[in-house]
């Protein structure tokens, strides 16, 4: 089965290799600090998955430094992509956004901006920063949606509708921004066709897309859902077969950003099969390559 992966998209895009570099510019989110909530999605750790950013008390600049020299054995003659990963990273004023985003688009090793942020951030003064950015270098917003259904998003306090969803990907493509997609695949109560139909609808709008397994993490509300038996985690099996059935209805244009991933070890209560990354990416592609 042929899909579009990342890497070919970047070395396509940037005629070379292409890593990101995960930041912390030191955000926090609504869903925090008492604006729509003060513990955050069900799901997410104390790092507002951004468990593997650098730290927020360096420089912009500096944790961009420090990220290079993590993958200086990875990487040769390439470029980076600074990651804005960890909490909402449109959630403050503009003018600390403008000067943050500044400080990584100069960067001469940088060819792009990926912004993780939520749908219901992305005001009018925000965008016109974002299309003036994106006319010195690409901007890709990534957008936490998790799910189209509304029951789940109540369940998992994600704290906006779908219809929040809808409009922000109109206006980031209204000024000719990159929009990618997260989805989280195995969320409780959710059946395969349910999961299926949240990738169909995305799809439709989205230009990239990021399937994440559920990881049950140390801290999290969820975690205490778990222990007390309400939520259920799938197996290595199962979820690789539902990959490939997700895998089948993304159209050849919409880049696949993200097969999986891979929570903080030191956090990880379960799926523990999940902590083997090699193995997993493995088995996954051997079951595409099957299909």
């Amino acid at each position: 089965m042929t899909y579009l992966t990342l890497n070919s998209y970047l070395k396509k895009r940037f005629g070379c290799k292409v890593y990101k570099i995960s930041l912390d510019a030191g955000f926090t989110c609504p869903n925090r600090d008492g604006t729509l909530g003060t513990g955050g999605c069900i799901f997410c750790s104390a790092g507002g998955s951004g468990d593997f950013a650098e730290s927020r008390d360096l420089s912009i600049t500096e944790q961009i430094e420090r990220g290079k020299a993590r993958v200086a054995d990875k990487i040769r003659d390439g470029k980076y992509i600074a990651y804005f990963q960890a909490f909402t990273n449109t959630y403050a004023p503009v003018e600390i956004l403008r000067a943050k985003f500044k400080e990584a688009i100069i960067h001469p090793d940088i060819v792009a901006l990926s912004i993780g942020t939520r749908p219901d951030c992305l005001g009018d003064d925000v965008l016109k920063l974002l299309d003036k950015l994106n006319k010195i270098k690409p901007i890709f917003v990534e957008l936490g949606l998790q799910t189209m259904h509304e029951r789940t998003a109540q369940y998992i306090r994600r704290g906006y509708s779908l219809e929040v969803y809808d409009k922000a990907v109109n206006d980031l493509h209204k000024i000719d921004v990159n929009v990618i997609t997260h989805l989280i695949l195995g969320l409780p109560n959710e059946t395969e066709d349910d999961i299926i139909e949240s990738v169909k609808y995305v799809c439709r709008r989205t230009d990239g897309i990021k399937l994440q397994l559920l990881h049950i993490l140390d801290g999290t509300d969820l975690a205490d859902e778990y222990k007390n038996g309400k939520v259920s985690v799938m197996s290595l099996e199962e979820y690789t077969e539902l990959i490939v059935k997700c895998v089948a209805v993304i159209p050849e244009n919409v880049v696949i950003h993200r097969l999986t991933g891979d929570g903080a070890k030191r956090d990880l209560i379960a799926p523990l099969w999940s902590a083997d990354k090699k193995k997993v990416i493995n088995t996954i592609n051997k079951a595409l390559n099957d299909n």
